[in-house]
């Protein structure tokens, strides 16, 4: 099944903000038991807590960095409801900060597409496939590794100014 770079893009995002949303809502049925379980282990917990300080943007910053570093979505997805960050900061930060992953997905798939196409069909690929198909998954894992790079630094200064305040 293929929907294409635009449609697949469009299917992907709204996937991924239901996905998103769901815990957002369930969690905060059950603030008190996270936040209490977020105490057991303080330092992680001061990440999830950086994103519920601050305006919008300060919020919307924070979740975008932590979606874009290594930390695990399924725990800030349910964490991130024992902070006070909003709704608003946290999907819009949640949906910028994984858009370069919902790229790179895109044009992994079409790569892996377009090489199972051309080995069942016996056939060879074009120059100008080969280009196209290679360059756009190198761009979107480069920029992948170059944006995660820059997320855990800017992280580890945001929880460095937290911890001068």
């Amino acid at each position: 099944m293929s929907f294409g770079y635009f449609y697949g893009f469009l299917i992907i995002t709204a996937a991924m903000s239901i996905g998103m949303s769901l815990p957002f809502f369930i969690g905060s049925a059950f603030h008190s038991k996270i936040h209490r379980w977020l105490e057991k282990w303080p330092k992680k917990a001061a990440f999830v807590r950086l994103a519920g300080e601050g305006d919008w943007f300060h919020q919307f910053r924070a979740v975008a960095l932590l979606r874009i570093s290594p930390f695990p979505y399924l725990v800030f997805n349910y964490a991130s409801v024992a902070t006070n960050v909003k709704y608003g900061p946290y999907i819009a930060g949640s949906m910028a900060g994984t858009v370069h992953e919902t790229f790179l997905a895109i044009y992994s798939g079409k790569l892996l597409q377009s090489l199972a196409v051309a080995t069942t069909q016996g056939s060879f690929l074009s120059v100008d496939q080969i280009i196209y198909n290679g360059l756009g998954f190198s761009v979107a894992a480069v920029s992948t590794a170059a944006i995660t790079i820059y997320a855990k630094k800017a992280l580890q200064k945001l929880q460095a100014d937290d911890e001068l305040c």
